[in-house]
């Protein structure tokens, strides 16, 4: 189980004009949203990171909007785990337990979640809320990633995974966000 004291978000790549391809683009980017405004009701670290920005644009308005006080860490390998900036930020949440969603599936998110896991770390891949642009390419990417030991997920039940328990005031912005 995951618990919100112990998990952090990790957003990968979701950028430009790469970002217009993604196969389901529209539910990606909602689930995306829903998710980055979930992270800040629980109070979880997000990591944001883009491949290289200059290149491929910024992130999407749905993530950076709702992260005004953040910004992205750039990266050019495809692995974020390559970055030591993200390890160093990963590092200074001191929790163990990874949520990943981005783009796409099968290339940068795929050598993240692999190189997380050879770290140690508990990760759970988001399936609502990764893509590539083509729908064989993302689902051979989640079958790869459970076989190596990542738990899928999706939105609504990372949410209320975390969330735990049904009231209070984080648990009716959490539902008001589903709705």
């Amino acid at each position: 189980m995951l618990h919100a004291n112990e998990t952090t978000l990790v957003i990968v790549d979701v950028q430009g004009k790469l970002a217009q391809l993604m196969d389901e683009r529209d539910t990606l980017f909602s689930n995306l949203e829903v998710l980055v405004k979930g992270a800040k009701v629980l109070e979880l670290p997000v990591v944001w990171v883009e491949q290289l920005p200059n290149k491929l644009g910024p992130t999407i308005p749905q993530i950076a909007d709702n992260l005004p006080h953040q910004e992205p860490i750039a990266k050019n390998s495809f692995s974020c785990y390559k970055s030591p900036e993200f390890v160093s930020a990963l590092e200074a949440t001191r929790r163990k337990s990874v949520i990943v969603a981005g783009i796409e599936a099968h290339i940068c998110v795929y050598q993240t979640v692999r190189e997380l896991l050879d770290a140690g770390y508990h990760v759970e891949v988001v399936a609502d809320a990764v893509s590539s642009r083509q729908a064989n390419n993302k689902r051979i990417a989640l079958n790869k990633l459970q076989q190596a030991g990542a738990s899928l997920t999706c939105t609504e039940m990372v949410l209320f995974e975390l969330q735990a328990v049904a009231e209070g005031g984080q648990f009716k912005e959490i539902l008001s966000l589903i709705k």
